[in-house]
């Protein structure tokens, strides 16, 4: 039987049925599992967590005693709400992921140029960024989650310029996702490909360098914000959105970011929104010091950084414009297969469509087949780390012949 309780009266041996709210206002990758020590409990109340649904018949009821329910608690961190109804994907993933590829190959020599005129003082030709991020924004509105999985796959020597095609790419579904208005998701496209431009007044061995920097390498990379900021000025650029995403998007909501150490609602919201892209494609992209993390793990670490790193309310909405599982990541079903997620499912952020393609039962690998976990016929049990598998096409099983061209 199902009942509700609450978090107060909960206790070990009870299983959990189902949790209130959406993913990110819990710590639990799962909606409902069984109790099996105090600590679960204690991670319930920490959450502000009032009540949940219990199945008695797979786990213990309440004593017969238990006096009357407490008042419910709200949740600590609230979810800022969905844009309703939000734009809905114009063509297939697989379709787009193709000229998701082209836009992305084509975006790589202008943010060259980009940064070697910055580098030389040039001023900058807003007009030109402006065309690449009207492409990139038709790329995201046609269907989100191809470019920004595209545009996630760089090599370590081209990161410094495919980082800003990727943040722009992100900033655009996260303005999406926020229901923004055309021109606001432009405006934050914009300040995505511009935000770094002040690392083209950082010395090359220090952006390249394999090792960790000292305090003096890292206090002159900590200068390209202000660099940034003061390149497009120069430039001519007004907008300010891209100026001061520029310039903040390495604050944080404690007060401990640079450079101006500002905190909470000081910093502009499409400056929460660009810390939020920024070290996103930071962490799961290769650099020449370190190997990115896999999406999933990446969207799980940042998770446990809301708060005190990231405003609670955009992250979350970043969560839903990419996916709990955002495509790319390798999970693990009920079933003991193995699966590269291929799109997300917007109304089941923990349900998206996989194409599984190994068995850990019998240790191989089993012809390639693309199932939509919201059908129920199988389920996520877990992430899995790819560099555990050493499995060699897993971008190729969800990008297809995209990367080919």
């Amino acid at each position: 039987m199902l009942k509700k309780v609450a978090v107060e009266r909960l206790r070990v041996g009870m299983y959990v049925h189902a949790l209130p709210g959406g993913w990110l206002e819990h710590p639990f990758w799962r909606r409902s599992f069984a109790i099996t020590d105090e600590g679960d409990i204690a991670r319930l109340r920490a959450c502000g967590i009032g009540e949940v649904v219990i199945d008695t018949e797979r786990g213990l009821d309440e004593p017969r005693n238990a006096c009357a329910e407490p008042p419910r608690h709200e949740a600590t961190m609230r979810v800022e709400p969905r844009p309703d109804p939000r734009p809905q994907a114009a063509v297939p993933m697989e379709v787009e992921l193709k000229q998701a590829a082209r836009l992305v190959r084509a975006a790589k020599p202008k943010l060259v140029a980009m940064f070697r005129d910055a580098r030389l003082g040039k001023a900058i030709d807003t007009g030109r960024a402006e065309a690449l991020v009207e492409e990139i924004q038709g790329s995201v509105m046609r269907q989100p989650s191809a470019f920004v999985s595209i545009a996630r796959l760089k090599r370590s020597d081209e990161y410094t310029f495919m980082h800003s095609v990727a943040v722009s790419g992100l900033m655009i579904a996260l303005a999406r996702e926020l229901g923004l208005s055309e021109a606001e998701t432009r405006q934050a496209g914009l300040a995505g490909l511009l935000h770094d431009l002040g690392k083209a007044g950082v010395p090359n061995e220090i952006l390249n360098k394999p090792g960790r920097l000292s305090d003096g390498e890292f206090a002159q990379m900590k200068r390209h914000p202000e660099l940034g900021h003061r390149m497009l000025i120069a430039s001519g650029v007004q907008c300010d959105v891209t100026l001061d995403v520029c310039l903040h998007h390495h604050e944080r909501m404690d007060g401990r970011g640079y450079p101006h150490a500002l905190a909470g609602d000081r910093i502009d919201r499409f400056a929460r929104m660009g810390a939020v892209c920024d070290v996103y494609d930071a962490i799961t992209s290769n650099r020449p010091y370190k190997a990115g993390w896999p999406p999933d793990e990446s969207i799980a670490r940042m998770g446990q950084w809301a708060g005190d790193h990231f405003d609670p309310a955009i992250f979350q909405a970043f969560v839903r414009s990419i996916g709990i599982y955002p495509v790319g990541s390798l999970v693990r079903l009920q079933s003991g297969r193995l699966g590269v997620v291929v799109e997300s499912n917007a109304d089941d952020l923990t349900a998206p469509v996989v194409k599984v393609f190994f068995s850990t039962r019998s240790n191989l690998h089993i012809a390639p087949e693309r199932i939509d976990l919201r059908r129920g016929t199988d389920r996520i049990v877990g992430r899995e780390d790819p560099a555990r598998w050493r499995f060699k096409n897993l971008d190729e099983l969800w990008a297809g012949d995209a990367l080919s061209g």
